[in-house]
């Protein structure tokens, strides 16, 4: 296909601009990370304004309800549960010396055990003390963090409402801003992967939103019927870690068994936690994902295998969050670029 220079040219322009945007927003993460919240927010947020108007509102006045809808689901649930969790982490500060005792004691137990029926001995003496070691350092550099997370996040309460209203209201001056540096040559992919990618992405964002609400509500019920301490705390633990694919699960249950069996032993009322857990797991494998995350993404299990073990191991926990949608944008990507180099041939 030949183009013009000119076209050539804004082809050149447009690509370095998108480059260019890309590595300072990675360079100022102060200002690229409450920028990509409000952005995300925006992407869940958007579908509202449309239908509001269908109901004989103005595009200002339904900006300004979507708008207010975020800060009343964004300010309500901190005003009526974070008393509640703050009060049951700090309890848990001062249950953790019981819950040490229980692991010794624990640990022991099973030592001898094997030694009796297997007749193996266990060398290791200090196993639960490196554990609580290495729990209590994490701590340490959890609370030094406080402050500077603090105020981070005291900074995005302004921030983040600031650039979302915006987005909102100029969402139309943005995708024209956008589209009329987008060189004609490329114009209907382009705007067919800015749309694709913006939907995918929001409509992943708002299913692991309801899917994590679906798992903190279920153990947070499940807990508070079973009597366990510190139940909205470790409903909230799992709510937030199964926003992590495959290995949040695990991580969100661990905290629960270790008190459970701390506080029950090995009781019915411990092994209903683990039950419920897995209950809870099993709904959202066999149910919740399958309905929500897998049908938006489209994405072969095997891929998203893949790229969960490649954001691990690029970026960590984060890489893991990201994972999905990061392979959603390459899919897009790749799917252009194969119907431009196999179905759009020139003879």
């Amino acid at each position: 296909m030949n183009l013009p220079k000119r076209e050539h040219l804004k082809i050149i322009f447009f690509m370095v601009a998108f480059i260019g945007l890309v590595i300072a927003l990675f360079s100022l993460p102060r200002l690229a990370v409450p920028i990509g919240i409000a952005y995300i927010v925006y992407l869940v947020f958007r579908p509202m304004i449309p239908l509001l108007m269908k109901f004989k509102l103005n595009r200002n006045t339904s900006v300004i309800v979507s708008f207010a809808f975020f800060l009343f689901i964004s300010i309500y649930p901190v005003i009526k549960f974070v008393p509640k969790v703050t009060q049951e982490a700090e309890r848990l500060r001062f249950f953790l010396p019981r819950v040490e005792t229980y692991l010794k004691d624990g640990y022991k137990e099973v030592k001898n055990n094997i030694e009796l029926k297997f007749g193996y001995k266990i060398e290791q003496e200090e196993f639960p003390i490196e554990i609580l070691k290495m729990g209590t350092n994490t701590s340490k550099v959890v609370l030094m963090s406080i402050p500077k997370y603090l105020g981070s996040l005291l900074e995005w309460v302004l921030v983040i409402p600031f650039f979302l209203f915006f987005m909102l209201k100029d969402d139309g001056r943005f995708r024209r801003a956008i589209l009329e540096i987008t060189p004609n040559s490329i114009f209907e992919r382009f705007y067919n992967l800015y749309y694709q990618f913006n939907k995918n992405l929001g409509d992943y964002i708002f299913a692991k939103f309801i899917e994590a609400t679906i798992i903190g509500v279920i153990i947070t019920s499940g807990l508070l019927f079973i009597d366990l301490n510190f139940a909205f705390l470790f409903g909230l633990i799992a709510g937030i870690t199964n926003i992590i694919p495959y290995v949040g699960p695990l991580l969100g249950a661990i905290p629960a068994i270790v008190v459970a069996y701390a506080e029950f032993g090995f009781t019915s009322s411990f092994w209903a936690v683990g039950i419920l857990y897995m209950v809870a797991n099993t709904i959202d494998l066999a149910i919740v994902f399958p309905l929500l995350i897998s049908k938006l993404v489209d994405l072969h299990p095997v891929v998203v295998v893949v790229s969960v073990i490649l954001g691990s191991q690029l970026f960590g926990l984060i890489g893991m969050v990201i994972s999905i949608p990061a392979a959603v944008a390459v899919k897009l990507i790749l799917s252009e670029l194969i119907s431009e180099l196999y179905e759009t041939r020139d003879y």
